[in-house]
């Protein structure tokens, strides 16, 4: 007698794997997504380091060199791009077309998805940063001599401007108004950032402000590393208020239909 073998199931990714790879494939299709998050902060800091105008220290930008003073304001920009203005455009479309309720039916709970959305735009932002970072410091920038606290900055950078997202999806009751929201939170946060002026160039006011705004706080916390600082512990406290208390407000306004 013989027995029939049956061919082994073939293997399958747990459910929350699966959809990230979904959703991170979803990503790379839109090239718009693709060029305003990735690409467009990279070329920046080619074209910064590439005029070697840039990479002498200024009076003007605080005895550091522009190169310098944008390499962490760029950084920034990656995950203030991707947490309010990619995040909540996506969710609330999901929303808006029933795709989150059907979720709530399947073995694939909504929850999930947002796990998912969280996990591909810091990951976006850690290899962009990254990438931005070996180049500054081939153009001559210099590196973050506090490591430590450069990493944990930009992980507090990422909870805070990942926690504004989530309360902008929460809110917005459409895909519509979450690109409005967006676009009138990003211009001031990047403005408090340095964008416009930098930091060394504000007057007391603004840099009093620049300093209790989450991308602010940012740039003090990775300059100082870069000058072989541990981050100030006032920057490192906003950057966790604002993770907090909007991580919990968005938790308890969220809706998933």
């Amino acid at each position: 007698m013989t027995t029939a073998v049956l061919p082994a199931p073939a293997r399958r990714g747990s459910p929350f794997w699966l959809l990230a790879r979904t959703e991170g494939l979803l990503f790379l299709r839109s090239a718009g997504s693709v060029l305003w998050t990735a690409l467009l902060p990279v070329v920046a800091v080619v074209v910064l380091g590439i005029v070697p105008g840039t990479r002498h220290p200024s009076r003007s930008f605080g005895g550091q060199s522009p190169l310098e003073v944008y390499i962490p304001i760029l950084m920034m920009y990656v995950f203030l791009m991707a947490a309010v203005n990619m995040l909540p455009a996506v969710l609330t479309g999901y929303r808006e077309r029933g795709v989150l309720r059907r979720l709530s039916t399947t073995p694939v709970p909504p929850g999930r998805l947002l796990g998912a959305q969280a996990l591909i735009y810091l990951g976006l932002g850690v290899v962009v940063d990254a990438v931005i970072l070996v180049i500054g410091t081939a153009f001559g920038a210099r590196a973050p001599h506090q490591f430590a606290g450069f990493v944990l900055s930009l992980l507090l950078v990422a909870a805070a401007t990942m926690g504004i997202g989530m309360l902008i999806t929460a809110v917005a009751p459409n895909e519509k108004i979450a690109n409005a929201i967006g676009l009138a939170t990003f211009f001031p946060l990047m403005f408090f950032a340095g964008l416009w002026i930098p930091r060394a160039s504000m007057d007391s006011v603004l840099r009093t402000i620049s300093d209790y705004s989450p991308l602010g706080a940012g740039v003090r916390a990775l300059q100082a590393c870069t000058d072989g600082h541990w981050p100030p512990a006032a920057a490192l406290l906003v950057l966790a208020g604002y993770a907090i208390v909007c991580g919990a407000a968005a938790a308890r306004l969220f809706r998933w239909e």
